[in-house]
Protein backbone atom coordinates (compact mmCIF):
# COMPACT_ATOMS: atom_id res chain seq x y z
CA UNK A 1 0.00 0.00 0.00
CA UNK A 2 2.76 2.37 1.16
CA UNK A 3 4.47 1.72 -2.97
CA UNK A 4 0.90 2.23 -4.38
CA UNK A 5 0.70 6.16 -2.31
CA UNK A 6 4.02 6.67 -2.64
CA UNK A 7 3.29 5.91 -6.93
CA UNK A 8 -0.09 7.91 -7.36
CA UNK A 9 2.03 10.99 -4.82
CA UNK A 10 4.65 11.18 -8.07
CA UNK A 11 2.26 11.50 -10.53
CA UNK A 12 0.13 14.08 -9.08
CA UNK A 13 3.74 15.45 -8.94
CA UNK A 14 4.37 15.62 -12.36
CA UNK A 15 1.15 17.00 -13.80
CA UNK A 16 2.16 20.70 -12.96
CA UNK A 17 5.43 19.54 -14.98
CA UNK A 18 3.95 18.68 -17.58
CA UNK A 19 1.24 20.71 -17.99
CA UNK A 20 4.27 23.31 -18.73
CA UNK A 21 5.86 21.67 -21.14
CA UNK A 22 2.98 21.38 -23.34
CA UNK A 23 1.31 24.81 -22.51
CA UNK A 24 4.34 26.14 -23.47
CA UNK A 25 5.31 24.52 -26.48
CA UNK A 26 1.73 25.09 -27.94
CA UNK A 27 1.74 28.76 -26.97
CA UNK A 28 5.19 29.25 -28.44
CA UNK A 29 3.92 27.43 -31.83
CA UNK A 30 0.77 29.41 -31.81
CA UNK A 31 2.74 32.78 -31.40
CA UNK A 32 5.32 31.95 -34.49
CA UNK A 33 2.39 30.19 -37.22
CA UNK A 34 1.80 32.84 -39.85
CA UNK A 35 -1.70 34.13 -40.01
CA UNK A 36 -2.44 35.41 -36.25
CA UNK A 37 -4.95 37.65 -35.16
CA UNK A 38 -2.62 40.56 -35.92
CA UNK A 39 -2.44 39.82 -39.55
CA UNK A 40 -6.03 38.77 -39.68
CA UNK A 41 -6.98 42.46 -38.05
CA UNK A 42 -4.38 44.38 -40.41
CA UNK A 43 -6.21 42.85 -43.69
CA UNK A 44 -9.75 43.55 -41.86
CA UNK A 45 -8.16 47.14 -41.71
CA UNK A 46 -6.60 47.86 -44.60
CA UNK A 47 -9.23 47.30 -46.37
CA UNK A 48 -12.11 49.40 -44.46
CA UNK A 49 -9.22 52.22 -44.76
CA UNK A 50 -9.07 51.97 -48.35
CA UNK A 51 -12.72 51.61 -48.80
CA UNK A 52 -12.88 55.13 -46.51
CA UNK A 53 -9.94 56.29 -47.90
CA UNK A 54 -7.58 56.44 -44.72
CA UNK A 55 -4.26 57.23 -44.47
CA UNK A 56 -1.64 54.27 -45.25
CA UNK A 57 1.94 53.82 -44.98
CA UNK A 58 4.43 52.12 -47.85
CA UNK A 59 5.99 49.13 -46.49
CA UNK A 60 10.08 48.31 -48.35
CA UNK A 61 8.26 46.14 -50.83
CA UNK A 62 6.23 48.89 -52.11
CA UNK A 63 3.14 47.69 -50.49
CA UNK A 64 0.53 49.41 -48.79
CA UNK A 65 0.35 48.68 -44.83
CA UNK A 66 -0.83 50.33 -41.70
CA UNK A 67 1.69 52.92 -40.14
CA UNK A 68 3.81 51.29 -37.58
CA UNK A 69 1.79 53.24 -34.69
CA UNK A 70 -1.12 50.76 -35.64
CA UNK A 71 0.52 47.84 -35.49
CA UNK A 72 1.96 48.23 -32.54
CA UNK A 73 -1.30 48.97 -30.63
CA UNK A 74 -2.98 46.05 -31.93
CA UNK A 75 -0.01 43.99 -30.24
CA UNK A 76 -0.65 45.67 -27.25
CA UNK A 77 -4.50 45.06 -27.88
CA UNK A 78 -4.08 41.24 -28.15
CA UNK A 79 -1.46 41.38 -26.07
CA UNK A 80 1.42 39.96 -28.39
CA UNK A 81 3.82 43.09 -27.46
CA UNK A 82 5.81 40.79 -24.72
CA UNK A 83 8.36 38.07 -25.21
CA UNK A 84 7.25 34.50 -26.15
CA UNK A 85 8.59 33.47 -22.29
CA UNK A 86 7.37 36.73 -20.81
CA UNK A 87 3.82 36.43 -22.38
CA UNK A 88 3.54 32.81 -21.51
CA UNK A 89 4.50 33.91 -17.47
CA UNK A 90 1.64 36.31 -17.81
CA UNK A 91 -1.06 33.88 -19.35
CA UNK A 92 0.05 31.26 -16.63
CA UNK A 93 -0.17 33.97 -13.83
CA UNK A 94 3.24 33.98 -12.66
CA UNK A 95 4.90 37.08 -13.67
CA UNK A 96 2.88 40.51 -13.24
CA UNK A 97 0.83 42.58 -16.23
CA UNK A 98 1.94 45.89 -16.64
CA UNK A 99 -1.37 46.41 -18.59
CA UNK A 100 -3.02 45.48 -14.90
CA UNK A 101 -1.40 47.63 -12.50
CA UNK A 102 1.19 44.75 -12.24
CA UNK A 103 -1.48 42.74 -11.04
CA UNK A 104 -1.22 38.51 -11.31
CA UNK A 105 -4.07 37.61 -13.83
CA UNK A 106 -3.53 34.24 -15.69
CA UNK A 107 -4.43 30.55 -14.98
CA UNK A 108 -3.28 30.45 -11.79
CA UNK A 109 -5.95 32.59 -10.82
CA UNK A 110 -8.78 31.12 -12.83
CA UNK A 111 -8.74 34.01 -15.67
CA UNK A 112 -8.22 32.56 -18.85
CA UNK A 113 -8.38 35.76 -20.84
CA UNK A 114 -11.16 36.86 -23.15
CA UNK A 115 -11.87 35.67 -26.49
CA UNK A 116 -10.77 37.64 -29.81
CA UNK A 117 -13.96 36.33 -31.50
CA UNK A 118 -16.80 36.20 -28.70
CA UNK A 119 -15.59 39.09 -26.72
CA UNK A 120 -16.30 37.33 -23.29
CA UNK A 121 -14.14 35.63 -20.87
CA UNK A 122 -12.74 32.45 -22.21
CA UNK A 123 -13.95 30.60 -19.51
CA UNK A 124 -17.70 30.81 -19.97
CA UNK A 125 -17.12 30.25 -23.37
CA UNK A 126 -15.69 27.06 -22.80
CA UNK A 127 -17.59 25.97 -20.11
CA UNK A 128 -20.84 26.68 -22.08
CA UNK A 129 -19.59 24.04 -24.21
CA UNK A 130 -19.55 21.61 -21.80
CA UNK A 131 -23.09 20.21 -21.65
CA UNK A 132 -23.24 19.38 -25.05
CA UNK A 133 -19.56 17.65 -25.57
CA UNK A 134 -20.86 15.58 -22.31
CA UNK A 135 -23.77 14.81 -23.80
CA UNK A 136 -22.37 13.25 -26.96
CA UNK A 137 -19.58 11.65 -25.64
CA UNK A 138 -21.06 10.02 -22.67
CA UNK A 139 -23.64 8.45 -24.71
CA UNK A 140 -21.22 7.38 -27.27
CA UNK A 141 -19.30 5.72 -24.97
CA UNK A 142 -21.75 4.20 -23.21
CA UNK A 143 -23.28 3.07 -26.82
CA UNK A 144 -19.58 1.43 -28.02
CA UNK A 145 -20.03 -0.32 -24.52
CA UNK A 146 -23.36 -2.14 -25.85
CA UNK A 147 -22.32 -2.62 -29.03
CA UNK A 148 -18.60 -3.70 -28.49
CA UNK A 149 -18.72 -6.04 -25.12
CA UNK A 150 -21.78 -8.04 -26.43
CA UNK A 151 -20.17 -8.67 -30.11
CA UNK A 152 -16.68 -9.44 -28.47
CA UNK A 153 -18.02 -12.27 -26.65
CA UNK A 154 -20.11 -13.42 -28.74
CA UNK A 155 -16.96 -13.78 -31.21
CA UNK A 156 -14.79 -14.96 -28.49
CA UNK A 157 -17.36 -17.89 -27.90
CA UNK A 158 -17.80 -18.91 -31.80
CA UNK A 159 -14.10 -18.20 -32.54
CA UNK A 160 -13.24 -19.29 -36.35
CA UNK A 161 -16.64 -19.77 -37.04
CA UNK A 162 -18.58 -18.02 -39.82
CA UNK A 163 -19.99 -15.21 -37.36
CA UNK A 164 -16.73 -14.64 -36.17
CA UNK A 165 -15.07 -14.00 -39.71
CA UNK A 166 -18.55 -12.30 -41.26
CA UNK A 167 -18.19 -9.96 -38.25
CA UNK A 168 -14.70 -9.68 -38.11
CA UNK A 169 -14.93 -8.16 -41.87
CA UNK A 170 -17.49 -5.80 -40.61
CA UNK A 171 -15.12 -4.98 -37.53
CA UNK A 172 -12.01 -4.38 -39.50
CA UNK A 173 -14.20 -2.49 -42.42
CA UNK A 174 -15.49 -0.09 -39.59
CA UNK A 175 -11.58 0.23 -38.51
CA UNK A 176 -10.65 1.56 -41.88
CA UNK A 177 -13.56 4.37 -41.79
CA UNK A 178 -13.01 7.36 -39.47
CA UNK A 179 -15.95 7.97 -37.46
CA UNK A 180 -16.20 11.53 -39.03
CA UNK A 181 -15.94 9.71 -42.99
CA UNK A 182 -19.08 7.90 -41.31
CA UNK A 183 -20.90 10.90 -40.76
CA UNK A 184 -20.69 12.30 -43.63
CA UNK A 185 -21.76 9.73 -45.81
CA UNK A 186 -24.81 8.99 -43.92
CA UNK A 187 -25.65 12.97 -43.88
CA UNK A 188 -25.56 12.81 -47.55
CA UNK A 189 -27.42 9.43 -47.32
CA UNK A 190 -30.26 10.55 -44.91
CA UNK A 191 -29.80 14.08 -44.23
CA UNK A 192 -30.45 15.17 -47.84
CA UNK A 193 -33.10 14.44 -50.69
CA UNK A 194 -30.22 12.52 -52.53
CA UNK A 195 -31.31 9.59 -51.20
CA UNK A 196 -34.10 9.75 -47.75
CA UNK A 197 -34.50 12.77 -46.22
CA UNK A 198 -34.83 11.18 -42.54
CA UNK A 199 -32.39 13.17 -40.07
CA UNK A 200 -31.10 16.72 -40.25
CA UNK A 201 -28.21 17.82 -41.37
CA UNK A 202 -27.09 18.79 -38.46
CA UNK A 203 -27.29 20.78 -35.55
CA UNK A 204 -27.79 20.05 -31.79
CA UNK A 205 -31.63 21.00 -31.53
CA UNK A 206 -34.09 22.34 -33.90
CA UNK A 207 -34.28 26.40 -33.34
CA UNK A 208 -37.87 26.05 -31.49
CA UNK A 209 -36.68 23.16 -29.00
CA UNK A 210 -36.61 25.82 -26.22
CA UNK A 211 -40.16 27.04 -27.16
CA UNK A 212 -41.75 23.29 -26.93
CA UNK A 213 -39.99 22.22 -23.67
CA UNK A 214 -41.09 25.58 -22.37
CA UNK A 215 -44.82 24.88 -23.58
CA UNK A 216 -44.77 21.43 -21.89
CA UNK A 217 -44.16 18.83 -25.27
CA UNK A 218 -41.79 16.93 -23.07
CA UNK A 219 -42.14 14.06 -26.06
CA UNK A 220 -41.41 15.94 -28.78
CA UNK A 221 -38.34 17.34 -27.69
CA UNK A 222 -36.86 14.09 -26.47
CA UNK A 223 -38.15 12.20 -29.77
CA UNK A 224 -36.47 15.99 -31.49
CA UNK A 225 -33.25 15.65 -29.54
CA UNK A 226 -32.61 11.85 -30.43
CA UNK A 227 -33.25 12.69 -34.28
CA UNK A 228 -30.57 14.55 -34.56
CA UNK A 229 -28.21 12.02 -32.47
CA UNK A 230 -28.48 9.55 -34.35
CA UNK A 231 -25.75 10.08 -37.13
CA UNK A 232 -23.50 11.99 -34.40
CA UNK A 233 -23.09 8.94 -31.97
CA UNK A 234 -23.30 6.04 -35.04
CA UNK A 235 -19.65 8.62 -35.34
CA UNK A 236 -18.58 8.40 -31.93
CA UNK A 237 -19.46 4.15 -31.80
CA UNK A 238 -17.24 3.92 -34.87
CA UNK A 239 -14.33 5.86 -33.88
CA UNK A 240 -13.89 3.01 -31.19
CA UNK A 241 -15.85 0.07 -32.41
CA UNK A 242 -12.98 -2.09 -33.92
CA UNK A 243 -10.45 -1.36 -30.97
CA UNK A 244 -12.82 -2.44 -28.00
CA UNK A 245 -14.15 -5.12 -29.99
CA UNK A 246 -11.16 -7.20 -30.51
CA UNK A 247 -9.44 -6.26 -27.48
CA UNK A 248 -12.69 -7.84 -25.54
CA UNK A 249 -12.62 -11.28 -28.15
CA UNK A 250 -9.01 -11.39 -27.10
CA UNK A 251 -8.90 -10.86 -23.72
CA UNK A 252 -11.59 -13.00 -23.23
CA UNK A 253 -9.86 -15.69 -25.01
CA UNK A 254 -7.06 -15.70 -22.52
CA UNK A 255 -9.04 -15.75 -20.11
CA UNK A 256 -10.84 -19.03 -21.27
CA UNK A 257 -7.62 -20.49 -22.01
CA UNK A 258 -6.32 -19.99 -18.14
CA UNK A 259 -5.48 -22.35 -15.55
CA UNK A 260 -8.28 -21.15 -12.87
CA UNK A 261 -11.23 -21.54 -16.09
CA UNK A 262 -10.24 -24.95 -16.62
CA UNK A 263 -10.21 -25.62 -12.66
CA UNK A 264 -13.75 -24.39 -12.41
CA UNK A 265 -14.59 -26.70 -15.23
CA UNK A 266 -13.31 -29.65 -13.30
CA UNK A 267 -15.20 -28.73 -10.06
CA UNK A 268 -18.26 -29.17 -12.22
CA UNK A 269 -19.28 -25.71 -12.64
CA UNK A 270 -21.45 -25.27 -15.52
CA UNK A 271 -20.06 -23.49 -18.64
CA UNK A 272 -22.68 -20.51 -18.64
CA UNK A 273 -21.02 -19.32 -15.00
CA UNK A 274 -17.38 -20.27 -15.68
CA UNK A 275 -17.86 -18.34 -18.84
CA UNK A 276 -19.99 -15.16 -17.78
CA UNK A 277 -19.05 -14.58 -13.85
CA UNK A 278 -15.26 -15.93 -13.51
CA UNK A 279 -13.82 -15.27 -17.06
CA UNK A 280 -15.80 -12.71 -18.47
CA UNK A 281 -15.17 -10.64 -14.81
CA UNK A 282 -11.23 -11.17 -15.64
CA UNK A 283 -11.42 -10.23 -19.23
CA UNK A 284 -13.36 -6.72 -18.44
CA UNK A 285 -10.46 -5.44 -16.52
CA UNK A 286 -8.49 -4.45 -19.98
CA UNK A 287 -11.57 -2.55 -20.91
CA UNK A 288 -12.12 -0.83 -17.28
CA UNK A 289 -8.89 0.83 -17.65
CA UNK A 290 -9.75 2.65 -20.52
CA UNK A 291 -12.56 4.69 -18.72
CA UNK A 292 -9.83 6.74 -17.20
CA UNK A 293 -8.61 7.47 -20.99
CA UNK A 294 -11.88 8.11 -22.10
CA UNK A 295 -12.75 11.04 -19.99
CA UNK A 296 -10.67 13.28 -22.17
CA UNK A 297 -13.17 12.67 -25.25
CA UNK A 298 -16.41 13.45 -23.21
CA UNK A 299 -15.09 16.90 -21.98
CA UNK A 300 -13.16 17.70 -25.19
CA UNK A 301 -15.48 15.91 -27.47
CA UNK A 302 -14.55 15.24 -31.18
CA UNK A 303 -13.36 18.01 -33.78
CA UNK A 304 -14.24 16.79 -36.75
CA UNK A 305 -17.16 15.14 -36.21
CA UNK A 306 -18.63 18.21 -34.34
CA UNK A 307 -17.78 19.91 -37.26
CA UNK A 308 -19.26 17.35 -39.60
CA UNK A 309 -22.13 17.39 -38.10
CA UNK A 310 -22.44 21.01 -37.08
CA UNK A 311 -22.62 20.10 -33.23
CA UNK A 312 -21.80 23.44 -31.17
CA UNK A 313 -19.90 21.68 -28.41
CA UNK A 314 -15.97 21.81 -27.64
CA UNK A 315 -14.87 20.32 -30.97
CA UNK A 316 -16.86 23.01 -33.18
CA UNK A 317 -15.34 25.37 -30.68
CA UNK A 318 -11.71 24.62 -31.15
CA UNK A 319 -11.77 24.21 -35.14
CA UNK A 320 -13.51 27.53 -35.06
CA UNK A 321 -10.74 29.08 -32.88
CA UNK A 322 -7.88 27.57 -34.94
CA UNK A 323 -9.00 28.66 -38.16
CA UNK A 324 -9.72 32.55 -36.88
CA UNK A 325 -6.31 32.49 -34.56
CA UNK A 326 -8.34 33.09 -31.55
CA UNK A 327 -5.34 32.09 -28.95
CA UNK A 328 -6.87 32.68 -25.52
CA UNK A 329 -10.03 30.04 -26.30
CA UNK A 330 -7.36 27.92 -28.00
CA UNK A 331 -5.33 27.85 -25.10
CA UNK A 332 -7.90 27.60 -22.71
CA UNK A 333 -9.05 24.61 -24.44
CA UNK A 334 -5.53 23.11 -23.96
CA UNK A 335 -5.45 23.87 -20.07
CA UNK A 336 -9.15 21.89 -20.10
CA UNK A 337 -7.59 18.70 -22.27
CA UNK A 338 -4.09 18.50 -20.63
CA UNK A 339 -5.60 18.61 -17.44
CA UNK A 340 -8.25 16.19 -18.29
CA UNK A 341 -5.92 13.73 -19.64
CA UNK A 342 -3.44 13.83 -17.43
CA UNK A 343 -6.09 13.14 -14.74
CA UNK A 344 -7.66 10.43 -16.59
CA UNK A 345 -4.44 8.81 -16.94
CA UNK A 346 -4.02 8.38 -13.10
CA UNK A 347 -7.46 7.65 -12.53
CA UNK A 348 -6.99 4.74 -15.19
CA UNK A 349 -3.87 3.16 -12.93
CA UNK A 350 -6.08 3.70 -9.96
CA UNK A 351 -8.78 1.36 -11.61
CA UNK A 352 -6.92 -1.13 -12.45
CA UNK A 353 -4.78 -1.03 -9.04
CA UNK A 354 -8.86 -1.61 -7.67
CA UNK A 355 -10.03 -4.15 -10.03
CA UNK A 356 -6.61 -6.08 -10.11
CA UNK A 357 -5.76 -7.03 -7.06
CA UNK A 358 -1.88 -8.85 -8.82
CA UNK A 359 -1.40 -5.12 -9.54
CA UNK A 360 0.88 -3.31 -7.42
CA UNK A 361 2.55 -0.24 -8.22
CA UNK A 362 6.19 0.67 -6.53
Amino acid sequence: MHGMTSYFIRRMLLIPVTFVCITFMVYGIMRLAPGGPIEQARTQLLMAMQEGGGSLATSATGELDLPQEAIEQLKVYYKLHRSIPVGYLIWLGVWPDDDRQGEFNGVVQGDLGMSYRYSEPVLTTIVSKFPISITFGLIGYLATWIVCIPLGVKKALTHRSWFDTTSSLVVFLGYSIPGFVACLALLLMFGTSLVWDIFPLGGFRSENWNEMWEAGNFWWCVRDQAHHMVIPIIGYVMSGFATMTILMKNSLLDNLGADYVRTAFAKGLTERRVIFLHALRNSMIPLCVSIGHAIGLLFAGSFLIEKTCNIPGMGLLGFNSLVERDYPVLMGILVFGVLIRLLGNILSDVILALVDPRVRFE
